[in-house]
């Protein structure tokens, strides 16, 4: 009876990390992905669920004040909308990443399905900018084995986060900061990536305004420090 307990509780424990695994933007259980880079003066920004209008224009604007380059995870549906915004991000220097068509939570979603929502954003890209490097980052973080997979049959590089500003249900740039600097202070010999959100997955037009403050706040508090912002492709990994 103890044995069939202690197996048990094994087993529950096991499915409970798997779980987590899936989801934390850290875990490597099912594969590598990007989580930080290598040199500590370098710092990523990124922004989740655009193109936006106003706000990833407003977002824009500030990288161009501070010459700060960062990288933009896009929801191809979105991107079918507002091909405009994509052009300019690209036109700025940006990195543009594959952040699904619909932006689904993949765990859930068949092999077959992955392919197609990772197929379909980066044709809709295409449209958009032509040719371009391919990042993805999966939505919510959630990935399994057979989404890495995909990916990487793809041509992508999947790229999580080592700090998040916690921004989509944020009351205030403030909390936005503070969620950052909370995470990155004490942290030595590495570069952060920093997770934000210029877009909402539910609808265009998601209010971003407080994203946008804690971005010039971020930028103006680490380009004092000498940090240089950096997109993926020139990270140091």
């Amino acid at each position: 009876m103890l044995l069939a307990l202690t197996s048990l509780a094994a087993a529950a424990a096991g499915v409970s990390y798997a779980g987590y695994a899936s989801m934390a933007p850290q875990s490597q259980l099912y594969g590598r992905t990007i989580t930080h880079g290598r040199n500590p003066r370098q710092v990523a920004l990124t922004f989740d669920d655009g193109p936006n209008d106003p706000h990833t224009l407003h977002v824009l604007d500030l990288l161009e004040k501070f010459r700060a380059k960062a990288t933009f995870f896009l929801i191809g549906k979105y991107v079918r909308q507002r091909p405009d915004i994509v052009r300019l991000i690209h036109s700025a220097g940006h990195t543009l990443g594959n952040h699904t068509f619909n932006h689904p939570n993949l765990i859930f979603t068949s092999p077959a399905g992955v392919r197609r929502e990772l197929e379909d954003c980066r044709k809709a890209l295409e449209d958009a900018v032509g040719e371009h490097q391919l990042w993805f980052r999966p939505p919510f973080g959630g990935r399994l084995p057979h989404v890495l997979r995909t990916c990487r049959a793809l041509g992508m590089r999947p790229v999580m986060w080592s700090v998040t500003g916690y921004d989509w249900n944020a009351k205030s740039a403030e909390a936005i900061v503070g969620n950052v600097v909370r995470q990155v202070e004490g942290r030595t010999g590495r570069g952060e990536v920093i997770l934000l959100h210029d877009g909402g997955h539910l609808a265009l037009g998601t209010d971003r305004s407080y994203t946008v403050e804690a971005t010039r706040r971020l930028l103006q508090r680490y380009s004092a420090e000498s940090k240089e912002f950096v997109a993926m492709p020139d990270l140091q990994l």
